[in-house]
Order: C-alpha cells, then structure tokens, then sequence
C-alpha cells in the first residue's frame, strides 16, 4: 500500500515538473490589469502578447526567439498577458480595452512611447517577422538573423542621407568595415549590405521595396529548408534599409 503511495507520489511530482504551469516564458514579462500601465510607461517599446493563460506550441516557441533576440536591448520589453474565458476571467477586461478575442489568440500589440494607440502584429507568426515588425515601428534596436549590428547602423545612416556624396562615403566605411569582419559568415552578410548599397545608388531608394517583394517571391516558392533560411536572412538585412513607419 504504502509502496503504491510512494509511486504515485513520484509519478505526479514528474508530470507536475513537465508541465510547470507557473513557470512563464523565459525572458517575457507575465503582466496582468494591475501591472500592465505601470510596466508599459517604462520603456520606449513593449511588445504584449495576449493568449491563453498557459500557452503552448509553435507560436509560443517561436516568441519565446523573440524574447530571447530582446535580452540585450533595455528599451524593449517583452510581456505576455494570459486572459481566462472561465471562473474569474482574469485579465479579461484588459483583452477588451484593446479589442483582442479570444477567438484570434494569439495577438501581438507593439506599444510605442509617445503613441496613442498600440500597433497590431498582422505577419506570419515567425520570429524573424515579428522582430521585423517591432524594428520597422519603433526605435529600439534589435539584431535579426544573418544582420550585423555595425552594418545595420550604416544602413539606416545610408537611407538617411539626401546626398549622394554623403550615400558615397557611407559606402566607402562600409567596405572598410567589411576587412574587420572575423567569420565567413559574418563576411557574406557583410557582402550582402554593401551590395544593397551599390543598387540604391544605381538604381535609387525604390530599389529596396522591388528587392524585398523578388526576394519574398522566391522564399514562398519551392526551394530547400537551407534556401529558405538564406532568403529570410536576406529579407532581413533588406529591413534594415527600411524607413521607420514603412510598412
């Protein structure tokens, strides 16, 4: 009897550690109505999920990318809001105050410093996409896969610039920069940069949304998982030579 006891208290102190449903998301904030304007006016971007209470699954692992990508950038939050259609629907009112259902869980809102209303994630749930996303509608920086921070920089300076001579000597740094690149890897990126930089001053500024939407065309068709992999890097620096607001 006792033997039986000592068994089954072993076997729910297993299942009760595989399925910790305390434990959040690594790297995500757990907020809830009390806390959520409070943590909010702290930083200049907070990316919010609203889900259910214990989420799970793809999307959850692909967020949880995004939570860890955010480690290193202190204006940005990650946060998850778990909303209960049952008992005491816990953090149903705040689900309301945004117009999220629960019919559409889950939904992504990116709150801005200095904007009224939040922005609503509406890509494909992938980590690249959403960190895409809060790059493309908000200041704080955020490192992508296959992107070089240095070279994002001067990406965003290269845009910026009205005149050609100054988009000229923004190109001559980048190809200095590209001799202090250690990895191969980190060298093909770094050829990929300077490469866009060279078609905008052919072709001008259009030249990004035209390479963006090839690219796109060629990721959706029937390639290898690699290929993929190789054109979503690409996409990615492609965003870093994006206008804020662009999308």
């Amino acid at each position: 009897m006792y033997r039986k006891y000592y068994v089954d208290l072993i076997l729910f102190y297993v299942l009760l550690c595989k399925f910790d449903l305390s434990a959040g998301l690594k790297g995500a904030v757990s907020l809830d109505s009390w806390t959520f304007d409070k943590m909010i006016s702290k930083f200049k971007a907070s990316l919010v999920k609203f889900d259910i209470t214990y989420p799970y699954g793809e999307k959850e692992d692909e967020y949880g990318k995004v939570a860890e990508s955010a480690r290193f950038s202190p204006d940005l939050m990650i946060a998850e809001i778990g909303v209960q259609d049952y008992g005491e629907k816990e953090n149903s009112d705040i689900a309301e105050r945004f117009g999220v259902s629960k019919d559409d869980f889950p939904v992504l809102k990116l709150f801005v410093e200095g904007k009224d209303e939040p922005i609503t994630f509406t890509g494909d749930f992938k980590a690249d996409e959403i960190k895409n996303f809060i790059k493309q509608h908000s200041y704080v920086r955020l490192v992508l896969n296959k992107c070089l921070p240095q070279f994002d920089e001067l990406a965003e300076k290269f845009m910026a610039a009205d005149r050609q001579d100054q988009k000229d000597v923004i190109l001559s740094e980048a190809k200095q920069k590209v001799a202090e690149v250690s990895s191969a890897e980190e060298k093909k990126s770094a050829d990929v940069y300077i490469k866009m930089m060279q078609k905008v001053i052919e072709r001008g500024v259009g030249f990004i949304a035209s390479e963006k939407e090839r690219v796109k065309n060629i990721k959706e068709g029937k390639i290898t998982t690699a290929k993929k992999e190789e054109m979503q890097g690409r996409l990615n620096i492609l965003h870093s030579f994006s206008v804020k607001d662009e999308l």
